[in-house]
């Protein structure tokens, strides 16, 4: 069984049994639909998702849609969140809105860190992502937590919610972990789901491009978007002949609020009659109490001409308008894309607790270049053993960082993969070409964080 830990060391072998063990879905089957795809969804970099087909049709239909993502200042920023970073610009490119989000109030609860060193340490971040694309204004949030009140009064929301056992089983809490960690796991909920509040423009299709090791916070944030909606719509079997199918519409307000219950319901029924979505529809209400103590009622809708496939969208768009209108939550499950950890430089997981295994933004290009001249490859023992047997570019940071990194284009990538697996390529001038571009990517990086601070500086912080 595979644990993912969000907070600690993770290493992942056999990606594929996260497809089993957690649900998460094959990128690829996806790309085809994809224009202009990343590279990392190109290069299979990028290998699964959840509900990630939302997101993809806003994009080719041209419809609101977001990317957001958090970064915890606890330490240098470095190429490991350079992937996150250039996925987020990529989705504001494509048309999203972005947003960004320091998790200072995680950084100071978790790991430890004073607010000064996560204020100096976010704005670092938020200097290497303007620098490599992003765009701060109408389309382009970037906040931290704690400075954040919509952030905060949502988080304070979504804990009446969640309670220990839920957080328990989702990350291994116990009676030492400390309330302000259990906060901050809240807090991100909230943060994932800011970019659907009505400030924002409402209900809309968010990606969160993530490592596999934060998939426990996309789980606990699609439970919880669920458990805050006003109304919950499902799809379900005929019930008659003549139907194809029938749709549901739940709600479960308090049992003294009844009638009020009832005319959240009339009111939705209405808008979809007069939407002309439906021609029919029948309310129901159970006066019996469930373990929560609960008034429950919901909408039956039959669907005649339509199956309840082809008529699920646009009920539930009348739907979420409604419960917006009414002062509502009406969130839309969070997605996420999955990339691949890189490998540290010299083997195991790249971690930001162990400087020598990660290249950091903000170091001396020299510095990062001899980082890659050190660095573990694929190579064989020898020279005659590599021309005889061939190198393994799949174990090879070197090559990773090519992939990852320093090469866009994908025809040469495929040439420094057949050289070095056919045994043509060697080891120490793939070295010094990657030490070379490293170097060049590094200068010019930090040459635009320079030009950044003016934007930096005109955002307040």
């Amino acid at each position: 069984m595979t644990t993912i830990d969000p907070w600690g060391a993770v290493k992942i072998d056999n990606y594929s049994k996260l497809f089993d063990e957690f649900g998460i879905s094959r990128f690829d089957e996806l790309l085809v639909k994809i224009k202009n795809p990343h590279r990392y969804m190109r290069r299979n970099v990028i290998f699964g998702h959840r509900s990630y087909e939302s997101v993809l049709d806003a994009m080719l239909s041209g419809k609101p849609f977001a990317a957001m993502s958090g970064f915890m200042p606890s330490g240098q920023v470095h190429l490991g969140h350079k992937m996150v970073m250039e996925e987020i610009i990529w989705h504001q490119q494509q048309g999203g809105d972005a947003f960004l989000a320091i998790a200072d109030m995680e950084a100071h609860s978790v790991r430890g860190k004073s607010w000064k060193e996560c204020d100096t340490l976010g704005k670092d971040y938020i200097l290497s992502a303007f620098a490599l694309g992003f765009e701060p204004g109408e389309h382009g949030h970037i906040y931290f937590q704690s400075k954040s009140a919509q952030v905060k009064d949502l988080s304070f929301e979504l804990g009446i919610k969640t309670n220990f056992s839920e957080l328990s089983a989702i990350y291994g809490f116990n009676g030492e972990t400390n309330i302000a960690h259990m906060v901050s796991a809240v807090t991100q909920s909230a943060d994932i789901l800011q970019p659907q509040l009505k400030e924002f423009g409402g209900p809309k299709p968010v990606v969160i491009p993530v490592g596999a090791d934060q998939d426990p916070h996309i789980r606990l944030t699609r439970g919880l978007a669920d458990k805050m909606n006003m109304f919950h719509v499902f799809p379900g079997p005929p019930r008659h002949p003549n139907f194809k199918g029938m749709i549901n519409i739940y709600s479960k307000s308090p049992t003294s609020d009844t009638m009020k219950t009832e005319n959240e319901f009339n009111i939705l029924k209405n808008r979809l009659l007069q939407e002309k979505i439906v021609s029919k529809a029948g309310i129901k209400f159970d006066d019996t109490e469930d373990s929560m103590n609960c008034y429950t009622g919901h909408i039956e809708i039959a669907c005649i001409k339509s199956s309840p496939e082809e008529l699920l969208p646009k009920v539930q768009e009348s739907t979420r308008a409604v419960a917006l209108e009414l002062g509502g939550y009406a969130f839309m499950p969070p997605a996420s894309t999955y990339h691949k950890f890189m490998t540290g430089l010299y083997g195991g997981k790249m971690s930001s607790s162990v400087p020598d295994s990660f290249i950091g933004l903000t170091e001396e290009p020299q510095a990062g270049a001899k980082k890659v001249m050190h660095a573990m490859t694929g190579g064989r023992v020898t020279l005659q053993e590599q021309q005889k047997l061939g190198g393994e570019p799949e174990k090879c940071s070197v090559y990773e960082l090519l992939l990852f990194h320093l090469v866009d284009d994908d025809n040469e990538l495929v040439e420094v993969y057949k050289d070095c697996e056919g045994g043509t390529r060697v080891c120490g001038n793939c070295k010094k070409y990657a030490a070379g571009l490293m170097e060049e990517f590094l200068r010019c990086h930090q040459k635009k964080r320079e030009l950044a601070k003016e934007k930096l500086a005109g955002l307040g912080f």
